[in-house]
């Protein structure tokens, strides 16, 4: 598990509740861009693993992600 997103729900809640100091809400930020880095990162590794194949056995894969899948390998 994400061992920051505990605090990231924590302090959603408390924003919902009574409020963030700035300070907190600095942090909150900081740590959201963080999640969104991670889960980004782990979308493009599983696209960089997926190929497409049509009803009739050809590898129909978009050009832009085979290029991606190309420059990942260098």
């Amino acid at each position: 598990m994400i061992d920051f997103l505990d605090r990231i729900n924590e302090l959603s809640r408390k924003q919902h509740t009574e409020g963030l100091t700035e300070l907190e809400k600095a942090e909150q930020a900081e740590l959201r861009q963080k999640y969104l880095e991670l889960i980004r990162g782990q979308v493009l590794t599983t696209m960089l693993s997926v190929s497409v194949v049509d009803p009739e056995g050809n590898d129909v894969t978009p050009e832009k992600l085979v290029n991606e899948k190309a420059q990942s390998d260098r």
